[in-house]
């Protein structure tokens, strides 16, 4: 697929410095990365849909989009796709980059690991970590992938395996997109190129 866009959302236990310099390595694509950090009080996962989709709207993204979810970003991609589509803005495909999927039954890994210099942990509490995310009942409407940058979601991969969707490994770290964009930036052009 070619998309107008790739939107990339990181995960809120970090903040956009998760993305480290991939933007920029996708040089061939439109890329909005949005900074999403007013989701500190309850409903954590409804503030981080309604700043995605500010974001998204004020960046002009040209659609069709490709949503790029990191970590537990993962989950709240129906929700933005919902939004996405209630401002007439097409979703092209979904890619889940070392991501927890949407849906109940996923596993949460503890913490976010080693993480590199340069990129933000949010400390988050444990009324954060028990709201369930919203879940739009029409999803996926779209091409789904899956890039797993490490071992730690061993269990989506096998889901998304199961659901049929495009996936690819590729060892770098869960944040490789800090320590190697430039291959990230290749294994996410390849992984969209086969949705």
């Amino acid at each position: 697929m070619t998309p107008g866009t790739l939107v990339l959302l990181h995960s809120p236990l970090t903040t956009a410095s998760a993305w480290g310099s991939l933007s920029a390595a996708l040089g061939a694509y439109d890329v909005v990365v949005p900074e999403i950090t007013d989701d500190d009080r309850p409903p954590y996962a409804a503030r981080y849909v309604a700043r995605a989709a500010l974001e998204i709207t004020a960046a002009g993204a040209r659609p069709p989009l490709v949503l790029v979810a990191h970590g537990d970003a993962g989950p709240l991609v129906p929700p933005i796709a919902a939004a996405q589509r209630a401002a007439h803005r097409l979703v092209g495909g979904y890619v889940f980059l070392d991501a927890r999927l949407p849906g109940s039954g996923t596993s949460r890994p503890y913490g976010e690991g080693e993480v590199p210099a340069g990129v933000t942990v949010r400390d988050r509490g444990g009324d954060f970590l028990a709201e369930e995310p919203p879940m739009a009942q029409d999803w996926p409407d779209a091409p789904c992938g899956y890039l797993a940058t490490s071992g730690r979601y061993q269990d989506q991969v096998r889901q998304a395996r199961m659901r049929g969707w495009e996936v690819r490994e590729c060892p770098f770290s869960h944040f490789s997109a800090v320590v190697d964009p430039t291959g990230t930036a290749e294994a996410l052009t390849a992984l969209i190129s086969a949705l």
